[in-house]
This record gives C-alpha cells, structure tokens and sequence, in this order.
C-alpha cells in the first residue's frame, strides 16, 4: 500500500476524522505516529494483495484500487476498499491474519496504525479484536464519519494500558491529530509474542458500507504526557480547558438557561394521547384499571388502564444513584457502616450514602490519580459538599470504594436552590411529556410513583447470601442458585419492598427484575452451556442447582452406563457423578440433555420470580430480566417467555436487524428493549457509549432509524433509551462509565437534537406503529 498515495489524499479530510474537541483544538503540526514496520513489508507475514488470503473476507466484498487521490478520497496503490455487506448479514468483517502468529514483543510501547477512508455519507462505527495464543482478547471501537480519510491506531504497548484510572477509556496520552481506537473490555495487555489475528467488525447495521484501508503498519508511541490524567475536570463537572456547544461558563448562565428552559415547558400531552399516554384516537380495549397485553392486527401491543393502545418510549436510569464518580478520598473502614445481610439494594442504585461524624476525621487520599482529576471540589464545610457521597463497593476502578460527588447533583442545586430535587422532580416529567416520550423506563427514582402524572416501570434486585452458580463468563456477578430455598426468601422480601413502594399504583405499568445477568451466549458449546458444564462439575451437597441436574439425569437414565453410553463417557457410578464431574468433549446426545438442564435451571428462576411478584402486586406486569445479547440463549429466552408478561431485551446496536430478531415468531411473545443509546465525543467527553456516532446530530438520527426498526417490529411494545443523564466525565463510581449518552448533560441541560428527535418520533408515534389500523 503506496504511502505516497496515502498521503496525497490524507490532509484534505483529516479534520473530519476527530470529532473530539480537545483533538480538533490541537494545532495542524501535531506530531503523526512514525512507523515502525508496515505490512507490506515480507517480514510482516502479511502482503495484502488481491490474491491473498492473508485478509478474509466474512460477510464483505472486497478488491485492490489503484492509487487516486480525486476528490480527497485516500487511495493508496495497493489501498483495499471493503464493502461490508451489512443489510443482508447481521456481522459483517474483514481479518488480517498472518501466515504464523506475529511476535512482537520487541517492540517496546506501539501501536497498530492503518488509514481508513470512509468515501459515503453514513458514518461506520467499527469494531475490532486482537488476539493472542492464549486465547486472549482485546476489544475496541471507533466512529469512521461519513466523507473523511484519516489515520486510526490501536495501542498494544504503552503507558496508558498499564495504569487503572478508573474511567472506561481515558483521554489520549500523548498530542496528535491521528485519532485512537477507544478501549471496549477484554485483555489490556496482550500476550505479544504471539498475535493470531485482528479483527474489524461491524454489527446490525441497517445498511450495507463501504470503507477503504490503506498503509496498515506498526508504529511506536510518541511519550506519554505526564499530566494527561490530570485537571480533567472543571468544577461544574465539564471537560476542563475546551470550548464546545452547550458548555456553561458559570453558574449564572446556567440559572439563565434553566429559566428559558422552563418557560418553554408545558406539561402537556400531544392531543392524540390519552390520560395514561395511550392513543386515545386508535380502538377502545376493555378497561381493567392497570396496564395490560393484548395482541391486536397480529401485533403485541400494551393497553393502558383505560383501554387504549398503549407504546412505551422512555428513558431509563432517571435517579441520582450513578451520577456520582469516585474522588480517590477514601475514609477509615471502622468508621464506615456496613452493607447487611438483608439489605434488598445493591450499592450502585443506593443513594448517594453520605459520610459524617468520625469518619470525616479518618480522611486520606487513596488514589492521586482520581484526586488530581479535579481542577475543583468542595471542602466539607461549603453548601455544596452535601452531594458527597460513598460507595462501599465497586464494580471495576481504581480504588474498591471510596468518596464520591455528584456534580450533576451540585449543578441542580446551583440552579434550583435548596429545594432541587422536588424542582428536578416536576420539571423531569414535565420535560418527558413535552418532549412525546409515553413512560419512564427502568431505574426510575420512587420519588416518581405517586406522582400520577407520568407512567413507569418499578425495578428490583433479588441480592442475599443464598447460593450461586457460574456460567464460567460472570460478567457483573454469578447467577443465583434458584433451587436454593433462601433465593426463594430473598425474592419475596424484595418483591415486598417493591409492592410498599408501588402501592398498587395504576401507573406503574409493570416491573423489571434483576438485569444484564450472565446467561450463556451462542457460539460455543462451553459458552451456551457454561452454566450446566460449572454445575455438574460441583458436588451435590454444595449446590441445589447441581443436586437437581443429577436428579434428572438418573431420571432419564436410570443406570449410569446407559449415561456414559449417550455421552461417550467414563463415569464410575451415580456418586462419582453426585460428587462432580469434569467434561470437554460432548456428544450430540449430551449437547441435548445440556439444553434441557439449562432449561430446568432457567424455569426454575422465572418461576420463583414470577410467582414472588404476583404474590404481592398482582395487578403489574412481570417485565422479565433484560437480556443482555452478549448473556442470553434460546433455553433462557424461551423460559422467561414461559413465565414473564413481557421479554426484555438491552441490544445496543445501530438497529434492529431482521435476521437477529426470527427467534421472536418462535416465542410469540411481547416483547420490549430495555437499553439502548448512541453517543458522541463533541460535548467534551472521553467515550461515546457503547455505539458510536460522529455528532450531536447524528446521534438524533441514530435515535429515530433505531426507533423506526422497532416501531415496525410486531412483537415489540416499546424501547427505552439508556439513559437521561451523560454519565460522569471521570467515569461512574460503580464501574467507571463515561458516556455521552444523556438527553441531557451533567449541567442538566437538554441536547436539543435529541429533543427534537423524540419529538418528531412522538409525532407519528401510534400511526405508525399501528398504520393498519389506520387504514
């Protein structure tokens, strides 16, 4: 790949490839990223040429372009343009893969490097994977903006991979206009002696894209600036030194705003809605006084009290529970009141758990990278250190609890007065109904329920010290043991603190439970079934789950050599199989009986959650558990479909792709998008979210294709964005989030494209969700 080409038509787009603020603020001569060996060379082990195999094509089309710099489009002499057939197929890639593994542990602190020029006028958020010899993975992402050429690395080697800051994917280490891959999860540190592959993926895209690579190399990392964690954050919670739309200046300019604001409000609903939010211009159902399903025209639909067609559109996470970020202060343990064994709240959705009295007096700086990241924060005698807080456990970060502040919280304050949050309160709702949204989703603040004003979903942990099991991939944590008695126990005190809170409000149009748990995924025997083959490798007397599995299995074979038989097997007896087994190799017979023990263990749970919550709050929609789609597998689907009134989904994805979404026709049942978002990096934050735009307006796009694919599902009932507010510049306190994924910012001013994306998605809301009906 000529890098005479690649230059010629590199600096006419290059700009448009950093959509980062502080990026685009650096000046023209920042330093580009020197090579340290490009793949065209022989001791790459990898000569792109249009015979090669050394890059596979999965799902794409590809072919070698020869070298034309017109119209500022890169192309190299060997340049490789990609069609990524990404309409008809749900993941569509292109690998480069050597003829051995690569070693390239030499190399000191580098970076993989290629130019990708995007020549059409849909940007790309593309996906890719290294991995090594160990099977180990390292994950990122970045947006590719429509019309742009620029150059993209991936750090393997350097400073920034060796330090935990406690923020998903911090800001750059070193000044260049080149524009980084943005850490996803996996294996920061790579096994770099042994390189099998890098991948580049897109997924459900709802249309078919076009990109061209050129002058793929490896090239060293300038030094790292030893401040570039430092000052991040200026003291209304905002990227601190950069200018960008929508920041505010001081406090009287955010008084201001929030007065124009509210003048604009009316907390009235669209005329073709109902009390409820229901479409009061389609068919009157029977009214049963509390939200219901019912399947009309071949479509699921909800129906509101009063029996009107009813569709959730929504946010969720609208509370104040993670809107705080770790400070690196930290207090003396003795003094700090701990979680107990009752305690039905998991810490991340707690309040903000301010500290007083003697721990105030036991105060140390625990971690000076997260202190230094202030430019500002309050002593404790100041009106605004009452949005303190502490979190006595953590997900992932730098520190495993500590002090925390809510900026968000303060700004409020700063605007409101003493009396935010009621003011926050009347103007959120009033805000969502202005804006066409029709609910709330997960995660709502109980300061909502009773308001009457407003429908929302109620949420729950089942958390305790009953027993667990493991699928082997314990994303957030392990799953519960639901043969476990005290599972059992657990469920029902938090379905009573659930019901105390709802009291049998007709607004509540149902409730979700637990969330994004670590089911099993397609791909792979050990990771669909990982937590059948953890189980049966434990002993009867240690886990309920394991005593059911041996249970039905000598129900089914009776004696052991019939088992060994069906599985190809050695084990000595029943016992030998009660005390645990170990399996790698499994027959189709097995894979069969593997699928209904995870069914057994699934029904199991949806049955005690189910059977829990109707108890007390019989009036409420069962929501179901919100899939993950990295955690869900046909066995589990089908078993919340057997027992939930409705099938949550969380899919983060630029849309819904028909292929992805047959197995609903299967299951026949309403279905409903727990989590979704899209994000940018043009406001001041580190990372977009989970998917990537280029902007504030494309993100308001994003949102309405992502909203028409499920407006035109006939089994979903509603889609509720992720989440009202960004999260904290610095990372989220639990795990360290720092996503541009409000309809608001941490100054709790509204993104204007993404009101008026709902807006216009409100507008033909019922009519196009129901147009036969309109008919």
């Amino acid at each position: 790949m000529s890098k005479k080409a690649s230059l010629l038509g590199f600096g006419l787009f290059v700009l448009m490839g950093c959509n980062d603020p502080a990026q685009s603020q650096k000046k023209a001569d920042s330093p580009r990223l020197s090579s340290i060996m490009s793949f065209e060379d022989a001791q790459a082990g990898l000569v792109l040429s249009e015979n090669n195999t050394s890059l596979l094509l999965e799902n794409s089309l590809g072919k070698v372009i020869s070298g034309d710099a017109s119209n500022g489009i890169l192309q190299g002499d060997k340049a490789y343009q990609i069609t990524l057939q990404a309409k008809e197929h749900y993941k569509s890639a292109f690998t480069l893969k050597p003829k051995t593994s690569w070693n390239w542990s030499q190399l000191g602190h580098f970076s993989v490097a290629l130019n990708i020029t995007n020549p059409t006028e849909q940007s790309t958020h593309l996906f890719t994977q290294i991995e090594d010899g160990k099977n180990q993975l390292h994950n990122r992402s970045v947006i590719i903006p429509k019309q742009s050429s620029n150059t993209y690395y991936i750090e393997l080697s350097g400073d920034d991979l060796e330090i935990e800051s406690g923020i998903r994917s911090n800001p750059p280490a070193w000044q260049s206009i080149d524009t980084p891959f943005i850490w996803r999860w996996g294996v920061k540190q790579l096994d770099l002696t042994s390189i099998k592959h890098i991948k580049f993926t897109v997924a459900s895209l709802l249309a078919d894209r076009t990109l061209v690579i050129d002058d793929i190399r490896l090239v060293k990392n300038p030094t790292s600036e030893p401040d570039y964690l430092a000052n991040l954050v200026d003291r209304h919670g905002q990227r601190n030194g950069i200018e960008y739309a929508n920041k505010i200046a001081s406090d009287d300019e955010l008084k201001q705003r929030s007065r124009a604001e509210l003048a604009t409000l009316t907390g009235e609903r669209l005329p073709d809605r109902s009390k409820f939010g229901g479409w009061k211009k389609g068919p009157k159902l029977a009214a049963t006084g509390f939200f219901r399903t019912e399947k009309i025209d071949g479509q699921w639909s909800l129906v509101d009290p009063e029996g009107y067609l009813f569709y959730s559109i929504g946010i969720a996470n609208v509370r104040m529970a993670n809107t705080s970020t770790i400070t690196g202060i930290d207090f003396s343990s003795q003094h700090i009141e701990q979680r107990t064994s009752d305690d039905v709240t998991p810490e991340d959705s707690k309040g903000l758990n301010t500290i007083t009295g003697e721990a105030l007096k036991s105060k140390f700086v625990a971690s000076d990278t997260r202190f230094n990241m202030f430019s500002w924060l309050p002593t404790y005698d100041e009106p605004l250190a009452k949005h303190y807080g502490y979190r006595r456990e953590v997900h992932s970060g730098a520190l495993k609890q500590g002090e925390t502040y809510s900026f968000y919280q303060a700004n409020l304050e700063r605007k409101y007065g003493a009396d935010f949050l009621t003011q926050w309160r009347d103007t959120t709702v009033d805000r969502m109904i202005d804006w066409g949204f029709t609910s709330f989703g997960n995660w709502i603040d109980p300061m909502f329920y009773q308001l009457n004003r407003f429908p929302y979903f109620a949420n729950g942990w089942i958390i305790g010290d009953f027993k667990k099991v493991s699928s082997g991939a314990d994303y957030w944590s392990p799953l519960p043991d639901p043969f476990d008695p005290k599972f059992a126990e657990r469920a029902k005190a938090t379905m009573a603190t659930i019901a105390a809170e709802v009291k049998n409000n007709p607004w509540c149009v149902g409730v979700f439970i637990d969330n994004e748990k670590s089911w099993g995924r397609e791909g792979s025997i050990e990771s669909q079934y990982g937590i059948v083959i953890h189980t049966l490798a434990r002993d009867n007397t240690d886990s309920p789950t394991k005593a059911v599995f041996s249970r039905l299995m000598q129900n089914k074979y009776k004696d052991i050599n019939a088992l060994n038989q069906s599985w190809n097997t050695q084990i000595a007896s029943w016992q030998a199989f009660n005390k645990g087994v170990k399996l790698n190799t499994y027959t189709d017979a097995q894979i069969a009986d593997y699928s209904a023990l995870l069914s057994a263990y699934a029904n199991e749970y949806f049955n005690v959650v189910n059977t829990e919550l109707k108890a007390v709050m019989p009036n409420h929609l069962y929501m179901g558990v919100r899939f993950a789609d990295w955690g869900m597998t046909p066995e589990v689907v089908q078993a919340a479909a057997e027992h939930a009134d409705v099938v949550s989904y969380n899919f983060y994805k630029e849309g819904l792709h028909p292929s992805h979404w047959q197995f609903l026709a299967q299951i026949d049942k309403p279905s409903i998008i727990g989590e979704f978002h899209m994000g940018a990096t043009d406001t001041g934050l580190l990372n977009p979210g989970l998917v990537h735009t280029a902007s504030q307006a494309e993100r308001a796009q994003a949102y309405k294709d992502y909203m028409a694919t499920v407006l035109d599902n006939p089994y979903f009932v509603g889609a509720h964005w992720f989440q009202y507010t960004d999260s904290p510049l610095t990372g989220r306190a639990y795990d360290g989030e720092n996503y541009n994924v409000g309809f608001v910012s941490v100054t709790d001013s509204p993104y204007q494209e993404m009101v008026e994306a709902v807006k216009a998605v409100g507008s033909t809301l019922y009519t196009r969700k129901y147009k036969k009906l309109t008919q």
